[in-house]
This record gives C-alpha cells, sequence and structure tokens, in this order.
C-alpha cells in the first residue's frame, strides 16, 4: 500500500505519524485503559505492550527504509 508513495512522500508521512498520530494513539490507549476496572499490574503492562505493538503494525510498510538514503535521488544528493 505503501509503495505507491514516493520516498518523499513516505518519508513526511512518518514524521507526520510519529508527531501527530502517535501522540493521538496514546491519549486513546490510556483512556482505554482508564475505562476499565483497574487490572493488576502485570496485566496493565501486557494491555500497554500489546497496545504498543499494534499501532505500528498498518505503518510497517510506511517505516521501512525511511532512515536509508533516497533510493531516487543520484549519488551525493541528501534530503
Amino acid at each position: 500500500m505503501w509503495e505507491r508513495f514516493s520516498y518523499k512522500a513516505r518519508k513526511r508521512l512518518s514524521i507526520l505519524v510519529l508527531l501527530v498520530g502517535m501522540p493521538i494513539y496514546i491519549v486513546l490507549a490510556v483512556t482505554l485503559v482508564d475505562r476499565l476496572d483497574r487490572p493488576s499490574v502485570l496485566i496493565e503492562l501486557l494491555i500497554y505492550v500489546a497496545l504498543g505493538i499494534a499501532w505500528i503494525v498498518p505503518f510497517k510498510g510506511l517505516f521501512k527504509g525511511i532512515g536509508q538514503p533516497d533510493p531516487d535521488a543520484g549519488p551525493g544528493k541528501d534530503d
């Protein structure tokens, strides 16, 4: 799905996801866990770990290769 975007577009989208989407997701995750009756510390930790992993699943393709040099740029050109 994310392959149809250019490298620069994927890089910008990944920054947007990290700076805007992730804080929103954190607030939603904390709100969700807060609505549950207070589980034991171990169960609460497992919930947070699962939610922490779950947010990346749809964005795995977006972040793949972002730290590498632009494959479409010529040699010596940086972003």
